[in-house]
């Protein structure tokens, strides 16, 4: 007989990938917090879940296998998360355009021109934290929580 909660984690796997991206979008239009693109790119493993997690509710048969999948997802996306971390501890720069800078030559109609579009905020620059840890940092904890779930929710499934 199946365990109950293998047959459940199709529906935690896209209320868990919800939360955070409610989260991220009320302290983004609500709160007046303004991602940066690392931040944006921390987004897009979530989005991918919910729809793993549709596709795992719709079809219990394939349940174990988007659970596995949805495990590797949250793993890409601790590993964003982890990079990004780095950045806002000045371990390394980042790849990403984050911040955006000058060119090397720059006339003044260029310079008037730049002034009026607003630039990428920096990846670097923390807009919130929690015990003096950020969003991106508790990201990672998160993420790499559900992964584990995930794998352990697959491995159920084989057993059931």
């Amino acid at each position: 007989m199946m365990q109950p909660w293998p047959k459940c984690l199709p529906k935690f796997l896209v209320l868990a990938a919800v939360m955070p991206l409610a989260i991220a979008y009320y302290s983004q239009f609500f709160q007046g917090a303004e991602p940066c693109i690392l931040c944006l790119y921390q987004r897009a493993p979530f989005a991918i879940v919910i729809i793993l997690g549709i596709i795992g509710i719709l079809k219990p048969e394939l349940a174990p296998k988007t659970a596995i999948v949805a495990g590797c997802i949250f793993l890409v996306g601790a590993g964003i998360a982890s990079y990004h971390v780095g950045v806002e501890q000045h371990w390394w720069a980042s790849a990403a355009s984050c911040g955006g800078g000058l060119p090397d030559q720059v006339s003044v109609a260029d310079f008037q021109k730049l002034l009026t579009v607003k630039s990428a905020k920096a990846c670097d620059e923390i807009d919130w934290a929690l015990f003096g840890i950020s969003m991106a940092t508790y990201n990672v904890a998160y993420s790499s929580a559900l992964a584990v779930i995930s794998f352990v929710g697959a491995a159920h499934f084989r057993r059931a």
